[in-house]
C-alpha cells in the first residue's frame, strides 16, 4: 500500500491487517508530533478492512481446492450452458514420447487461455487434447527398455506391442500433468494418433489423395537417415552450420573422340568439385550451363608433363591457386558451356563412359563451373538425369554402406565414415584427385537421432505438391496469421516444396494401405482397394491387422479372380500425415456445415511451420480445398535466463513441476504454484523466445503478492457491502465516475488484446491499472472516507460502489490467465454479486465484460488527467516539507495552490477546490490568483513551481505547502481541529451515530 497516505495514521492496524492477524486493541496512541490522547478509544468505530482472503497464497496446496470446478466441471457446463457460437481451438498433438518441460506448459496454457476467455465470451469451447503416438522416436525408446536381448530378433507384433505400450505409459504421464497446470478440456475422450477409429480417418484422407491424383511411387532420391534406417521428409531435418565435410577437385578424363571435337590433340580432364566424395561412384554426367564461359587451361610442373584441363572460365583464378607449388597456367581456348553438350568423359570411379549435359542450375560462384551429377543422390541431378533417360543409381544400402555395386574395396563400408575416406584414397591412387580440403558448411541432420542423413534413391511413396502448393498458398491467404512473419514463413516452407515423402521403413505406425504384384512388383492402389483394407482394418481393431491376418484378407474379391497373387507392403506412413490429418477428427464435430475451416485457430511452436501447419495445410487442402483453420498463432522456444535455447544436451531444461512444487530446499526452490507459471506464459510476447528461470520466478511472485495485496484491500472495504447499498452512477462523485471511466477503457484495452491473442498486453494494461490508478491514486485517496465516514455517508458507500466494480472485473480479467487466483478471489466476493444458486459455481460462468458505456466520459477524464498532475506537483512540495521534518505526514500539511484563474486549468481547480485536500491527501488545500511576480513564500513554507500541460495548452503553477495550523482531530488524524483533542466536525457527527465502546483489555 502507498505510504504516501498518513503515513503514521493507523500503523499498527494496518501492520496487523497486512499479515492477517486480529484487529489490535489501540491504534498508535499518537501523531508524529506526540499530540493528542491515545486513539484506541476511538479505534473500534473506524470501518477498517476486515477479509479472510489471504496476502499469502500457499498456491500448491490452496490451488487445488479450485481446480477441479474450473477444469473439469466447468469445461461440461459450458458445453451445455453456453449458447454462443461454437468455439475449436484444434490441438496440435504432443509427442507421447518423455516427460513434460516447460515448452509443452507454455504451449498448453496458451491455448487454455485462448479458451478461457472464450467461454466468458458465452461461446461453446470445443478443446479435444491430441497425441501423437507413432513413429521412430517411440519404437527406439521403447526398443531401448529390453536389455539382454537381440531387437533385431523381434517380429512387427513384438516391436509394435512394445512401442504401443510405451506410448500408453508416456500418454497418461502426460495427461496427469496438463490436468495439473490446469488445462481445460475433453480429457476424458482425448484424441490419439493410434486409436484404431483415427487410423481409419487417416486411411480414408490418403484414399481421397490417391482418388485425386496426389499419391505416387517413385524411385528417387529422397532424405535417408542411415541411423535410423528411414526416409525422412524435409521437416524432420535439422541444420548443423558447423558440419565438416571434405571437398574434393576431381579429374574425369574425356574420352578421345571428345578431345579431337575440342581441336586437342592432347589429353583434357574436365574438373569437378564436391563436398560428398562418397557419391561419386554413382557420378552419371558432368552439368554445365549453355551461357557460361569455359577455358582449355594447360596446367605446366616442373620435371612433370603438362597436362590440359577444362574448367569455367571465371572459375580459373581460384582454381589456380589450389595446384602443386610453382604450377603455371595458360589459356589454350575458350568456348561457351554449349559448345560441351554431349561431350563424353570417362568416370574415373566407375569406369563407365558418360555425357556432359546442360543445366539451367550451375553457377560460377563456386566449385569449377562443372557440376558431379548422380542421378541417386541429388534431386537436381535426380531430374537431370530422367530429362536424358538416365537410370537412377544408388550403391548404398538402408545401413548407409556401399553396396558389392560400388566395388568390392567399397563394399561394406560406411559412406559418411570410412567409404568417403577410401573413395578419396582411390582418387588419390588414381591421380584423378587434384587437391582436397576440409569444408564447413550448413548440413542436414536426423532431428530425432542428431546424426547426418544423405541423399539416397530407393522407392518410396510421395505426396504431390507440386500443383498443390499454389492453392494451399491462396487458402493462407483467408487466414488470421500471428505474428503476421508467419505467414511468410509457411508459405515459403509450402513453396520451396514440391513433393512430400510419406512413406517411412519402420514398423510402428499407419501401414501405406497397398498391395504389390507377387510377380511384376506393380501396386494395387485404387479407391475399391483401399476401400476394402480400411474396412477390414476397423473390423478387426485398427491396423493390427496388417501384420497379424492373411494378406488374402485384404484383396477386394474383384482382384481376387484374375489369377493373380499380392504381397503386403511393409511400409508405414510419415507421422507428420498421421497428425496432419487430424482435422477430420473434427468433420463430425464442428458446426460447420460442409464449407469452410473446421477449427477456429491452431496453436504451436514456430517449427511447426515446417511440420503440422504444412502438413495439415496439405492434406486440408487436397481433400476439402480449404485451410483447417481460420487462425494461426505461433509461439517462441523457450530459454534458460541467460537466452540459450533450452536442450538435454546443455542440461538447462526445466520440469513445470520443479516451480509449481518447489525443490528439496524450498528456501532455494520454493513452490510457486501453477498460477504463477502461468502467469510468467501469459505476461510474455510469446511470439518471440521466451525465458524461464529463478530470477524470473521471483520477480513474478512479487506480481502475484501486489495483485492479493490490491484484490485483499478491496475485499476488506467491501465488508458486508451489498449490491443494494450501491449509489447510482449519476450520484457519484466526480473522481468515482472519473474512476469507472479509467477501468472501462482498462477492460477495453484487455478485451481487445485478448481478441488479438495478445494476452501479455492484456496483462500489462492490468500491472499499470493496478500500480498507477489503483494503488499509487485511487485507494491512495479513498482511504480516508472508507476508514472514517459513517458507514451509511453516500460518500463511503460511493467508493465501495466503485470498488465492487473494479474487483468484478478485475477479477474477470485475471481469470484466464491465473485461473485459481480469480477462482480464490470470486469465492470470497460472491455476495457482492448477489444471490446465486447452487448452479453457479465459478467465476468463468461471469460475463467477460461488466462495464457501462456510460462510464466513457473523456471530458472528466481530461480534467482528473490535469488534476494528477496537480497532485504530482503538490507531492514534490509535500516530500520537501517532509525531508527537513517540517511535517511527518501529508495531513499535517496545508497548500496553496497558485494558478492564474482565468485559465482553463485555473477555472478547473476553483471548480474542484473542495476535492483538492483529498487528491493531495493534505488537510487544506486553497486555490489563489498566480500573480506576474509570482506566489509569496513565508518562512517555513516549501515551494513548486512548474508549466502543467493540460487542455492542449500550458500553464504555469506554483504550490506553497507549509505546516498547518490547525490540531489533529484524534479520531481521523486529518489536521481539521480547532483544538487539541477534539474531534473534528466530520468525526463528531460520526460518533453521536455510535455507541459507547466496550471495555478496553489493559
Amino acid at each position: 500500500m502507498n505510504q504516501s497516505f498518513a503515513a503514521l495514521r493507523l500503523a499498527s492496524v494496518r501492520r496487523s491487517y497486512v499479515l492477517g492477524s486480529s484487529l489490535p486493541t489501540r491504534l498508535l496512541a499518537s501523531s508524529a508530533t506526540g499530540e493528542g490522547k491515545p486513539a484506541g478509544s476511538y479505534s473500534h468505530t473506524l470501518r477498517l478492512p476486515k477479509t479472510g482472503f489471504p496476502l499469502r497464497a500457499d498456491a500448491a496446496r490452496r490451488e487445488r481446492q479450485f481446480r477441479e470446478r474450473c477444469t473439469d466441471t466447468l469445461y461440461k457446463w459450458q458445453l451445455e450452458s453456453n449458447t454462443g457460437p461454437q468455439f475449436i481451438l484444434h490441438d496440435g498433438p504432443p509427442y507421447a514420447n518423455g516427460e513434460l518441460h516447460v515448452g509443452h506448459f507454455m504451449n498448453k496454457v496458451l491455448k487454455d487461455i485462448v479458451n478461457r476467455y472464450q467461454v466468458m465470451q458465452g461461446k461453446q469451447v470445443l478443446y479435444i487434447p491430441g497425441f501423437d503416438t507413432h513413429g521412430l522416436p517411440i519404437e527406439q525408446k521403447a526398443l531401448a527398455t529390453l536389455r539382454g536381448r537381440d531387437k533385431d530378433s523381434l517380429n512387427p507384433m513384438e516391436i509394435r506391442k512394445l512401442a504401443r505400450n510405451f506410448a500408453l505409459k508416456a500418454v497418461a504421464s502426460q495427461t496427469k500433468s496438463f490436468k495439473e497446470y490446469a488445462v481445460m478440456g475433453d480429457w476424458s475422450n482425448r484424441y490419439l494418433t493410434l486409436d484404431p477409429e483415427y487410423e481409419a480417418n487417416q486411411l480414408e484422407v490418403f484414399k481421397e489423395m490417391v482418388v485425386r491424383g496426389y499419391i505416387y511411387r517413385q524411385n528417387k532420391p529422397v532424405y535417408w537417415s542411415p541411423s535410423s534406417r528411414t526416409a525422412l521428409a524435409e521437416a524432420e531435418l535439422e541444420y548443423n552450420a558447423n558440419h565438416v565435410s571434405t571437398s574434393v577437385y576431381v579429374k574425369m578424363p574425356l574420352t578421345d573422340e571428345s578431345c579431337q571435337r575440342l581441336g586437342s590433340s592432347t589429353a583434357v580432364e574436365a574438373l569437378i568439385w564436391t563436398t560428398t566424395p562418397w557419391t561419386l561412384p554413382a557420378n552419371c554426367a558432368i552439368a554445365v550451363h549453355r551461357d557460361l564461359d569455359y577455358v582449355l587451361v594447360r596446367v605446366s610442373q616442373e620435371n612433370k608433363p603438362d597436362y590440359q584441363l577444362l574448367v569455367g572460365q571465371d572459375r580459373l583464378a581460384a582454381i589456380a591457386e589450389l595446384l602443386p607449388k610453382g604450377s603455371t597456367t595458360c589459356v589454350v581456348h575458350t568456348l561457351k558451356g554449349s559448345d560441351l553438350e554431349g561431350l563424353t568423359y570417362t568416370s574415373v570411379l566407375r569406369s563407365k563412359v558418360c555425357k556432359i549435359l546442360l543445366a539451367d542450375y550451375v553457377t560460377s560462384d563456386s566449385g569449377t563451373g562443372l557440376v558431379h551429377t548422380a542421378p541417386g543422390h541429388g534431386k537436381e541431378d535426380y531430374e537431370l538425369g530422367l530429362d536424358h533417360g538416365i537410370d537412377v543409381y544408388s550403391p548404398v544400402d538402408d545401413c548407409g554402406q556401399f553396396t558389392i555395386q560400388a566395388g568390392a574395396a567399397l563394399e561394406g563400408k560406411e559412406v559418411l565414415g570410412e567409404g568417403n575416406a577410401t573413395v578419396i584414397e582411390m582418387l588419390t591412387a588414381t591421380n584423378a584427385l587434384l587437391f582436397k580440403a576440409d569444408f564447413t558448411h550448413s548440413y542436414p541432420y536426423d532431428w530425432r537421432t542428431n546424426k547426418p542423413i544423405i541423399l539416397r534413391a530407393t522407392p518410396q511413396w510421395f505426396a504431390d505438391v507440386k500443383d498443390l502448393k499454389n492453392a494451399a498458398c491462396e487458402s493462407l491467404k483467408h487466414v488470421n496469421v500471428v505474428p503476421e512473419s508467419g505467414r511468410r514463413r509457411l508459405e515459403s516452407f509450402v513453396r520451396g516444396r514440391s513433393e512430400w515423402c510419406i512413406s517411412r521403413q519402420r514398423v510402428w505406425g499407419v501401414p501405406i494401405p497397398v498391395l504389390y504384384n507377387a510377380q511384376s512388383g506393380e501396386p494395387l492402389l485404387t479407391a475399391e482397394s483401399i476401400d476394402h483394407i480400411i474396412g477390414v482394418i476397423r473390423a478387426n481393431g485398427g491396423t493390427d491387422a496388417w501384420w497379424t491376418l492373411p494378406v488374402e484378407a485384404f484383396v477386394h474379391p474383384r482382384y481376387c479372380t484374375n489369377g493373380e497373387t499380392y504381397v503386403k507392403g511393409t511400409d508405414t506412413m510419415d507421422v507428420w500425415f498421421d497428425s496432419g490429418t487430424s482435422w477430420k477428427l473434427l468433420e463430425k464435430r464442428a458446426d460447420r456445415g460442409e464449407q469452410g475451416a473446421f477449427a477456429d485457430l491452431y496453436l504451436e511452436g514456430s517449427d511447426q511451420h515446417r511440420g503440422w501447419f504444412q502438413s495439415s495445410l496439405l492434406t486440408s487442402n487436397a481433400v476439402r480445398g480449404v485451410a483447417p483453420y481460420k487462425a494461426l498463432v505461433t509461439h517462441g522456444f523457450t530459454l534458460d535466463e541467460q537466452g540459450r535455447k533450452m536442450a538435454k544436451s546443455i542440461g538447462n531444461t526445466l520440469a513445470p513441476s520443479q516451480v509449481i512444487d518447489g525443490g528439496k530446499n524450498k528456501a532455494t526452490e520454493p513452490a510457486y504454484g501453477v498460477d504463477l507459471l502461468r502467469l510468467v506464459v501469459g505476461s510474455t510476447d510469446y511470439t518471440q523466445d521466451v525465458s524461464f528461470g529463478p530470477t524470473i520466478f521471483a520477480s513474478f511472485g512479487d506480481t502475484i503478492r501486489k495483485i492479493r495485496s490490491t484484490v485483499r484491500f478491496m475485499l476488506g472495504n467491501l465488508d458486508g457491502f451489498t449490491p443494494e447499498m450501491a449509489v447510482p452512477y449519476e450520484q457519484l462523485p466526480g473522481i468515482d465516475r472519473y474512476m469507472l471511466h479509467e477501468l472501462y477503457h482498462f477492460k477495453k484495452a484487455a478485451t481487445a488484446a485478448f481478441d488479438r491473442f495478445e494476452f501479455f498486453r492484456a496483462t500489462q494494461a492490468l500491472n499499470h491499472f493496478t500500480n498507477t490508478t489503483l494503488s499509487a491514486f485511487y485507494f491512495d485517496v479513498c482511504k480516508d472516507r472508507l476508514y472514517a465516514s459513517s458507514p451509511s455517508s453516500l460518500e463511503r458507500r460511493s467508493a465501495q460502489t466503485v470498488l465492487r466494480h473494479i474487483l468484478i472485473n478485475y477479477t474477470t480479467t485475471l481469470a484466464p490467465v491465473t485461473c485459481h487466483l480469480a477462482e480464490e478471489t470470486w469465492e470470497f466476493s460472491k455476495a457482492l454479486r448477489g444471490g446465486f444458486g447452487p448452479e453457479v459455481f465459478s467465476v468463468f460462468q461471469e460475463q467477460w465484460d461488466q462495464t457501462n458505456d456510460a462510464w466513457h466520459n473523456p471530458e472528466l477524464a481530461e480534467d482528473w488527467a490535469a488534476l494528477r498532475k496537480i497532485r504530482g506537483l503538490a507531492n514534490r512540495a509535500i516530500e520537501a516539507a517532509r525531508k527537513t521534518k517540517v511535517i511527518g505526514s501529508s495531513l499535517e500539511a496545508e497548500l496553496d495552490i497558485y494558478v492564474p484563474l482565468e485559465s482553463r486549468l485555473g477555472r478547473l481547480l476553483r471548480s474542484h477546490e473542495g476535492d483538492l485536500s483529498q487528491v493531495c491527501i493534505t488537510s487544506r488545500a486553497s486555490v489563489h490568483e498566480l500573480d506576474m511576480d509570482g506566489a509569496s513564500v513565508a518562512d517555513g513554507a516549501f515551494e513548486q513551481t512548474d508549466v502543467v500541460a493540460a487542455f492542449g495548452s500550458e500553464t504555469k503553477a506554483t504550490i506553497v505547502c507549509r505546516r498547518s495550523p490547525l490540531c489533529k482531530c484524534p479520531r481521523c488524524w486529518n489536521f481539521h481541529s480547532a483544538a487539541a483533542d477534539a474531534l473534528c466536525g466530520r468525526c463528531d457527527d460520526v460518533m453521536s451515530s455510535v455507541s459507547t465502546p466496550p471495555q478496553q483489555q489493559q
